[in-house]
């Protein structure tokens, strides 16, 4: 099966799901692209080398790297003082690729090698206890990473996302059931049936809409 001009892109990108593009992942700005809703030089990770890659498979010509979304730099990987973390998860939740470990109340830790340097930990760390450090000394964009290490991370986001996914629909699903046993227990109390209680409400949620509309225009008088 022959890959699509998205998927062509996205095998050129990163994979650090940094954001800075201005897209929530590697894959939407890809696709943004292929669709020519987004220019080729909007991933400061990729750098200039990057850029030559999407010229290449897009038939557009290199660009420079637009500063709206950043500059080219050697790659980062996050550090947490563990003196000051306070173990409240936000930056585990914020981390595309799984790259942090630690639980609630807990201290976290940062897996260097499945770091992408994507900075999106920092800004939620309510007590600004991680920084970013520079690993690849002069070396940038393409040169700061490979083929393998965004293969890789690309693997942990799909995983990760998919992760997520799933306790939601399990999270929806435990919250309709709890949902359904309520309704039966309201009617085994109340002897109502639930297409009568579902009429009750229709008309309480009226009466609480008429009584606002009312109160608004007796302010406004």
């Amino acid at each position: 099966m022959s890959k699509s001009l998205a998927d062509l892109i996205e095998d050129a990108l990163p994979q650090t799901q940094c954001t800075k593009c201005g897209y929530p992942a590697c894959r939407p700005y890809a696709e943004a692209i292929a669709l020519g809703e987004a220019e080729i030089n909007q991933c400061p990770p990729g750098g200039h080398a990057g850029i030559a890659r999407l010229a290449a498979i897009t038939g557009r010509k290199v660009i420079p790297l637009n500063p709206v979304n950043g500059f080219e730099r050697p790659r980062p990987v996050a550090f947490i003082d563990e003196s000051l973390c306070i173990g409240c998860t936000l930056c585990i939740q914020a981390c595309p690729v799984d790259a942090i470990l630690g639980a609630a109340k807990h201290m976290h830790t940062i897996l260097p090698s499945l770091c992408t340097g994507c900075d999106l930990c920092v800004a939620p760390c309510p007590v600004d206890c991680i920084v970013m450090f520079p690993v690849t000394d002069d070396r940038t964009g393409w040169d700061a990473w490979s083929q393998h290490q965004a293969d890789a991370a690309r693997a942990r986001h799909d995983f990760r996302t998919a992760r997520l996914s799933r306790e939601r629909e399990e999270n929806d699903a435990r919250l309709a059931a709890k949902a359904v046993a309520k309704m039966k227990e309201v009617t085994a109390e109340t002897g109502n049936t639930p297409e009568e209680l579902a009429e009750k409400e229709r008309k309480r949620a009226i009466i609480a809409a008429a009584i606002e509309r009312a109160r608004q225009k007796a302010n406004k008088e």
